[in-house]
C-alpha cells in the first residue's frame, strides 16, 4: 500500500491547467476498474432502488415503464460524460465541489459541496431504515411467521436495529478501500444474481402461460410519446432519476484509483450502462409477468407499489422467494456501506483545501481513508434517523423525496461547470463539441428544468405526504431549509475561514484550453 502524500501535487491529463489541487493522503492505486464498477452499482442500489420505483412508475405511464427508464438515463449519461471530462482535467475526491469551485469561484463551489454531502447523509438514513425494515421481512419469511416482521415498526428497536447497521458499515468504510471492494464483490454479485434469476424465471413463467397476467412484449413500449400527460411524463422522469442516482460516487474515489486520468470516467459510464440493462430487463420481465392492472399481483395495485419485488417474489419463485427478500436487504445494506464513500472523501476536500475546520481533512494513518469524516457523516446520518423516527415518519417520507431536489442541484451545477471551464475549447475539435459543450449542456438544463418545476409544484401542501407548514408543502420547506442551512453554514466558514473563499487555497482556474502567462 502507498504511504499518504500529504503535499505531492496530482498529474492530471493536463498538468499545466491542474495548479492548486493537491493529494490528501489517500491510498493511491488502491482501486482498479472493476472496483470501480462494482462500487458504483453497489451506491445506485439496483434491487432496493426498483423494487420501490417500479411500482409508481407504472401508476404514472402503464407499460411505457421502459421508455421512461431510458429517458431518466439520458440526463444522468449526458451529465456522466461532463464529470468525465472534467475529472480528466482535475482528478481530486472533492468532485463537484472542487470542480465548480475551479470554474465558478468557491461561494458556488462551497455549494455544489454541500449539495452532495446532504443528499447523501439523507440517503444514508433512508438505507439503513430499509435495511431495517427489510431484515424483519426476511426472518418473518423465512420462519414463516409474519408477526415478526411487524417488530419493524416499534420505534425504539427500529433505531436500534439501524444504529447497528450504520455501525457495521462505518467500521467497513473507515477501513482501507480493499476491504470495500472485498465485500462489495461479494454483495453485489449476489444481489445481481438473483435479480437476473428473478427476472429470467419471470420471462419463462409467461412463455409457459403460468403468468398472473400474461402481457405480450411490444417494442412500443419504449416509446416515451405514447404516455398519456405531460405530467405523467415529467414525474416519471423525476422517478427516473432516482433510480439512476450514486453513480458518481465511483468520482469521488478518484485520488484512489488506478490511472485517475481515465478510470473513474470509464467506471462511471460503464455503471450507469449496466444498470440501465438492468432495469429495461426486470422491468420487461415483470410487466410481461403482471401486467399493469390493479388486481393482486398486478403492477398497478397501489396495496404492493411500496414494494413490488417482495410481493411477486413468491409467486414467480416459489420456495426461493427468501432470496428476493435477501438480496433488497443486501442492495440496501452494501448501498449503506459504500455511499458512505462519497460524502466522507468530499468533506476530506472539503476540509482540506479550508472551506471547513482541518479536522475534516484529517486521514487515518493506518487505513488512508477519510476517518474523521466518516465518522461525522455516519453519526449525522444516524442521528437524523433517529430522530424523524421518533418524530414522524411522514418527515422522513418527505425529506427522502426532497433529495430529487438535491440531486438535480448539484448535478446541474456541476454539468454546467463542465461547459463553462472548457468554453476556449469548445470548437477545438467535434468530440469537444459534444462532450465539453452539447451533452453536458442538455444535462444541465434538463436538471435545472426539473429542480424549478419540483421547487415550484412542492409548495402545493397535498405534495409529497400531504403534510404542510405555514400553507406550504413539507416538501418544499425542507429543500430550501437544507440550502438556506447550507448558506448559513457558507457564510460562518467564511468569517471564520476566508483563505478558501479569497481563492487562496483553490483558486478560480483559467478556463480550459486559455493561455496562461
Amino acid at each position: 500500500m502507498s504511504a499518504p502524500e500529504s503535499s505531492a501535487p496530482l498529474a492530471p491529463a493536463t498538468g499545466e491547467d491542474a495548479g492548486g489541487l493537491s493529494r490528501k493522503g489517500l491510498s493511491v492505486g488502491a482501486v482498479g476498474l472493476i472496483g470501480a464498477v462494482v462500487i458504483g452499482i453497489s451506491c445506485i442500489a439496483p434491487a432496493y432502488t426498483l423494487t420501490a420505483a417500479l411500482g409508481p412508475t407504472v401508476s404514472e405511464v402503464g407499460v411505457q415503464v421502459p421508455a421512461i427508464i431510458l429517458v431518466g438515463f439520458i440526463p444522468m449519461l449526458l451529465v456522466a460524460f461532463g464529470y468525465r471530462e472534467l475529472n480528466r482535467r482535475m482528478p481530486d475526491s472533492g468532485t463537484s465541489f472542487t470542480w465548480a469551485t475551479r470554474a465558478f469561484g468557491p461561494w458556488i463551489g462551497w455549494m455544489a459541496g454541500w449539495g452532495l454531502v446532504a443528499a447523501t447523509i439523507i440517503v444514508l438514513s433512508n438505507l439503513a431504515g430499509i435495511a431495517v425494515d427489510f431484515l424483519f421481512l426476511l426472518i418473518a419469511q423465512i420462519s414463516n411467521t409474519p408477526e415478526i416482521a411487524e417488530l419493524a415498526a416499534i420505534p425504539w428497536l427500529n433505531v436500534l436495529v439501524c444504529l447497528a447497521f450504520v455501525a457495521a458499515a462505518t467500521f467497513v468504510s473507515y477501513r482501507d478501500m480493499q476491504t470495500t471492494q472485498r465485500l462489495q464483490y461479494v454483495l453485489v454479485g449476489f444481489q445481481v444474481v438473483v435479480l437476473v434469476l428473478f427476472a429470467g424465471a419471470a420471462i419463462i413463467a409467461t412463455t409457459s402461460g403460468n403468468a398472473w397476467d400474461a402481457t405480450t412484449f411490444d417494442l412500443s413500449w419504449f416509446n416515451p410519446f405514447a404516455i398519456g400527460s405531460f405530467s405523467a411524463f415529467a414525474a416519471g422522469v423525476s422517478l427516473s432519476i432516482f433510480i439512476f442516482w450514486g453513480w458518481d460516487v465511483t468520482l469521488t474515489m478518484n485520488e484512489e484509483t488506478k490511472d485517475p486520468d481515465r478510470t473513474p470516467g470509464r467506471a462511471a459510464t460503464i455503471t450507469v450502462v449496466t444498470i440501465v440493462v438492468l432495469y429495461l430487463l426486470l422491468s420487461i420481465a415483470l410487466l410481461m409477468y403482471a401486467g399493469t392492472g390493479e388486481g393482486e399481483y398486478g403492477l398497478g395495485n397501489p396495496d404492493i407499489q411500496d414494494n413490488v419485488f417482495f410481493a411477486l417474489a413468491g409467486p414467480i419463485l416459489g420456495p426461493l422467494a427468501f432470496l428476493v427478500s435477501l438480496a433488497v436487504l443486501t442492495s440496501s445494506a452494501a448501498s449503506l456501506q459504500s455511499t458512505f464513500v462519497s460524502p466522507a472523501r468530499t468533506l476530506l476536500a472539503m476540509g482540506h483545501y479550508g472551506a471547513l475546520p482541518p479536522a475534516f481533512a484529517r486521514v487515518s494513518p493506518r487505513f488512508f481513508t477519510p476517518g474523521y469524516a466518516t465518522l461525522v457523516s455516519a453519526v449525522v446520518a444516524a442521528g437524523f434517523y433517529a430522530i424523524m423516527r421518533f418524530v414522524s415518519e411522514n418527515v422522513l417520507w418527505d425529506t427522502i423525496t426532497t433529495l430529487g431536489m438535491m440531486i438535480c442541484f448539484y448535478y446541474g451545477i456541476t454539468a454546467f461547470a463542465c461547459v463553462w471551464y472548457f468554453r476556449k475549447q469548445w470548437f477545438d475539435s467535434v468530440r469537444n463539441v459534444f462532450f465539453t459543450l452539447v451533452f453536458p449542456l442538455v444535462g444541465g438544463v434538463i436538471l435545472a428544468v426539473i429542480f424549478v418545476t419540483t421547487l415550484i409544484d412542492s409548495m402545493d401542501p397535498d405534495y409529497g405526504s400531504g403534510s404542510s407548514v405555514f400553507g406550504l408543502g413539507l416538501v418544499f420547506v425542507l429543500g430550501v431549509t437544507i440550502i438556506l442551512v447550507g448558506v448559513v453554514i457558507m457564510v460562518w466558514q467564511a468569517v471564520r475561514r476566508p483563505a478558501f473563499f479569497r481563492g487562496e487555497t483553490l483558486s478560480l482556474d483559467a478556463p480550459a484550453g486559455a493561455r496562461r502567462r
